[in-house]
């Protein structure tokens, strides 16, 4: 199995992407994919909601799946069950889009394989959001930076 977790692609996939589409993307507030999804509109990429069950999230029309987006996208973030994986990494193959990238968990041998054969780079079992920050932003335990160089707040001795 190749490495899914290359620090170099990882990077170069964060400063060139400028669409990702959220595959799961969820209308609940609480839940990750929500917050990932706010997080990455916050850092200027056009998030494209892709969810059957939702019309509209967070400001964006929402699609019921890949397949259904009428602009080309970058990046095809997955918050979905493992098992989905390999209808999900087809249907990204098809549309020509230049990354396959699953959250945290979502790992799925088979589906990875089929990206990867079908000319995707693929990124597995990391947040997108996480390495944003880690390579591109300012790390920040709400994602969002602070403006502050220190964690010591002023008049705490």
């Amino acid at each position: 199995m190749t490495d899914y977790q290359d620090v170099t692609t990882i990077q170069r996939v964060l400063h060139n992407a400028k669409t990702i589409a959220i595959v799961g993307l969820s209308g609940n507030h609480l839940r990750a994919s929500y917050f990932v999804g706010y997080y990455l509109k916050r850092h200027d990429y056009q998030v494209i909601p892709v969810n059957p069950r939702e019309t509209e999230i967070l400001g964006e029309k929402s699609y019921p799946s890949l397949r259904d987006v009428p602009v080309p996208i970058d990046v095809v973030n997955v918050f979905r069950a493992p098992s989905a994986l390999p209808e999900i990494a087809r249907d990204a193959v098809a549309i020509k889009a230049g990354t396959l990238w699953t959250q945290f968990g979502v790992i799925n041998d088979e589906g990875a394989q089929i990206a990867e054969e079908g000319g995707l780079d693929v990124i597995v079992d990391r947040c997108l959001k996480v390495e944003h920050a880690r390579y591109v932003g300012r790390m920040h335990w709400l994602g969002f930076n602070t403006q502050r160089i220190t964690s010591v707040r002023s008049g705490l001795q």
